[in-house]
């Protein structure tokens, strides 16, 4: 399912209404914007009746037909009309249910999930534990605060989270920009210790101090994004833009876990770029460690063999719940503590680490620290933990049938890293390949997450003395393993953007990885977000506008002119059907609603004319400050050459224009920038003399226009469709009814 598609049917179920219908085991109060189907009370046999609201006595006109509930505006209010008021309890547990998730899903929780829900857990806890351990290194933090990050936001957002199936906790992307930012705020301190170096101590506590800091500050910028219900912003970066930074964000992280599956030692440069990293490697290829290579390798290939063989055999149940990365761990941590790889062979194990519960502490940015630098890699870590986890959530919300809020869920991630910042965890968002193995276990509740947070707990009291043995190549394996899965989508993206020839979009996706392989992953973003803004702007300013010509079958019928230039004023043209050559895609032709607003198809002898002197323009959208400034350049264009794609170099091709009709079918609302410039467009034809008429004028923009007084800038607006608008003209200024 594409991320669009997935926007586009949690959308629809947003728009569903606040309770979950989804399935009858267990009652999830899981929506978009807490309303429930109209006139409908929930159907969960699980409910308590008392909770549920009254029905309304009155019915409410529909704003599209149809009637809905009275409840429709909210709780508060009257009693009498079926409405809860915000004084009765019933009001207070509505609330408590709708921002507080589990107090709606707990209480009601069947029995009968429980089996299912712990054994999801235990299927997540198994990849997410080792995941934690290999991710804490692409953040340069002990392996511990990896843990801490799987736990306190994954107990947070299990209370707050509306998804079932979300898995909380790091995530590859979120921790290799993490790891930039320590990786950058270490040269303050090693400079500040210039020419000594800094205890190891110091070190440690800095690197961890930034990175609580920078999920303090992910934390409140996700919450305030959903408290201002911004949850939409998820759509601003467009798919190639995604595609291309993930894409070069998996290569950054392949080069930097390849160096240490090879036994490679570090660069000496605490900051460099992805690209002398690389060069850095090949150019040390003769220092490769032979025995930490085989280990590491072999570790990659029977992780990717194992995948294989469960994509072959799907069907297979008992494969499909092997614990890959477990098995791997556990035999390379055996294999290491027989062979005695750490000891005779050189290979780097990973050696004590003490497992202790996290403790609270307020995070604070920590001295020699940069506060600019943490807060712009706070809000790109935002960005990007929003997407993917939004998506994510909507994609599984859509697969089993109950809606997520985007807003809560924002809400939701905001408190979890808020919360996780001051028990040592690092930005922590949804995961991909985590939830969809939650979903593969068929989880029933928020619950599966809280117990794999509670296995994560007992890993930390338990776990990793045994793992002393493991060597530190086989998490690089795992996460290569991982990441390798991040471009597995990437070859397909090419494919289909070459096929449909969407050059641009294709530019885009191979300008980004190049950009975040040669300089930076922050550079990746950066332009991603640059580039998706500029395009969304560039497409929004310009406003929705046809030129219509007059049907030769019916006069009352007007239809689009198609693209291709006139060879006279007035010629007949043949309207074109499935024209996608137009550049320009407000102009596009094909059959449209008749002036009547009846729709109809246009048989293939008939044709669409210029009328001599006039011009016919449809506004098929609102107008607003950010499209109606090119209306007035597109409108001359239009005068002189009749349609968009004519070179402005050529010479003009029509008559001088005698009058504009303005059909406003589209056009439901104007703001006061738009307005402004549309009265000054009225005032500059009536100062030429030319006649400006406006047809099918909905009520908000007639009271608007009464309010410009647009009469008096020379604009009539008492048309009810373009035939009697004509007409009009026809009787003043002896325009031909056709030609």
């Amino acid at each position: 399912m594409s991320r669009r598609e997935n926007s586009a049917s949690s959308s629809i179920s947003e728009r569903a209404g606040d309770s979950d219908r989804g399935r009858a085991d267990t009652t999830m109060h899981n929506s978009s914007e807490g309303t429930p189907l109209l006139g409908e009370r929930s159907s969960s046999p699980s409910t308590p009746e008392h909770l549920l609201p009254a029905p309304s006595q009155t019915p409410t006109p529909r704003r599209r037909g149809g009637y809905q509930s009275g409840r429709r505006r909210g709780q508060r209010g009257s009693t009498a009309l079926g409405r809860v008021s915000s004084f009765d309890p019933k009001w207070w547990v509505q609330r408590a249910r709708y921002y507080v998730p589990i107090t709606g899903w707990l209480p009601n929780y069947q029995a009968s999930n429980l089996v299912v829900d712990v054994k999801a857990g235990f299927m997540v806890a198994c990849l997410l534990i080792p995941q934690a351990l290999s991710y804490s290194s692409l953040t340069h933090l002990p392996p511990a605060y990896g843990l801490y990050t799987a736990l306190v936001p994954a107990l947070v957002y299990g209370m707050l989270g509306t998804s079932r199936h979300l898995s909380m906790g790091p995530e590859a992307l979120i921790s290799v920009l993490t790891g930039t930012l320590v990786k950058g705020q270490l040269k303050h301190l090693y400079g500040a210790y210039s020419p000594g170096m800094p205890p190891a101590d110091t070190v440690e506590h800095f690197s961890t101090a930034v990175a609580s800091a920078v999920a303090l500050l992910s934390g409140l910028f996700t919450f305030a994004l959903g408290m201002f219900r911004l949850g939409f912003l998820d759509s601003m970066i467009s798919e190639s833009s995604l595609r291309g930074f993930i894409s070069g964000t998996a290569i950054v992280i392949i080069i930097g876990q390849s160096r240490i599956m090879l036994g490679i030692a570090a660069a000496s440069s605490v900051h460099s770029t992805p690209w002398n990293d690389f060069k850095f490697m090949l150019s040390h290829l003769d220092q490769t460690h032979v025995m930490t290579a085989i280990v590491s390798l072999g570790a990659l290939l029977f992780l990717r063999l194992l995948r294989a063989v469960k994509s072959r055999f799907k069907a297979t149940t008992w494969l499909q719940q092997i614990p890959d990365t477990l098995v791997v761990i556990v035999l390379t941590t055996a294999l290491s503590w027989v062979a005695k790889l750490g000891e005779e062979h050189g290979v780097v194990i990973f050696g004590k680490v003490d497992g202790d519960l996290p403790h609270f502490r307020l995070p604070r940015v920590p001295t020699y620290a940069d506060t600019k630098d943490i807060v712009s890699s706070a809000i790109t870590i935002t960005m990007i933990g929003v997407v993917e986890s939004v998506i994510v959530a909507r994609e599984y919300a859509s697969r089993n049938h109950y809606a997520v809020s985007s807003n809560r869920e924002l809400v939701a991630l905001g408190v979890s890293n808020a919360v996780g910042s001051a028990f040592g965890a690092y930005p922590a968002f949804g995961s991909l390949s985590r939830s969809k193995l939650n979903d593969r276990a068929q989880a029933k509740s928020q619950l599966s997450g809280v117990v794999t947070a509670s296995l994560v707990v007992a890993s930390l009291l338990g776990l990793l003395p045994y793992l002393f043995h493991l060597p530190r190549g086989v998490l690089a394996a795992i996460i290569s393993d991982a990441v390798i899965s991040l471009l597995s989508a990437t070859p397909g993206a090419v494919a289909f953007l070459f096929k449909v020839q969407a050059w641009s979009d294709l530019f885009l996706l191979l300008f980004i990885c190049f950009c975040s392989v040669a300089a930076s992953v922050e550079t990746g973003i950066l332009l991603a977000v640059i580039i998706s803004l500029v395009m969304v702007i560039k497409r929004s300013n310009m406003p929705r506008i046809k030129l219509l010509g007059r049907s030769t079958e019916n006069d009352n019928d007007f239809y689009p002119i198609d693209g291709a230039p006139p060879a006279a004023p007035g010629t007949l043209r043949r309207l074109s059907f499935g024209s996608s050559s137009s550049n320009d895609s407000q102009d596009e032709s094909g059959p449209q609603s008749r002036d009547n607003s009846s729709s109809g198809s246009l048989s293939a002898d008939t044709q669409a004319q210029h009328i001599d002197g006039v011009l016919v323009v449809r506004i098929e959208e609102p107008l607003y400050f950010a499209n109606a400034g090119q209306l007035h350049a597109r409108l001359n264009r239009m005068e002189m050459y009749g349609d968009m794609r004519t070179h402005p170099s050529e010479a003009p091709r029509m008559n001088p224009t005698r009058a504009v009709v303005f059909d406003l079918v589209g056009m439901s609302d104007i703001d006061g920038s738009a307005l402004e410039i549309l009265l000054g467009i009225v005032h500059e034809y009536s100062r030429r003399e030319v006649r400006v008429l406006f047809v099918r004028v909905c009520q908000g923009v007639r009271l608007r226009f009464e309010q410009a007084q647009m009469g008096s800038a020379g604009g009539e607006y008492d048309f009810s469709d373009i035939g009697s608008a004509l007409l009009h003209l026809e009787q003043q200024l002896c325009i031909p009814s056709s030609s």
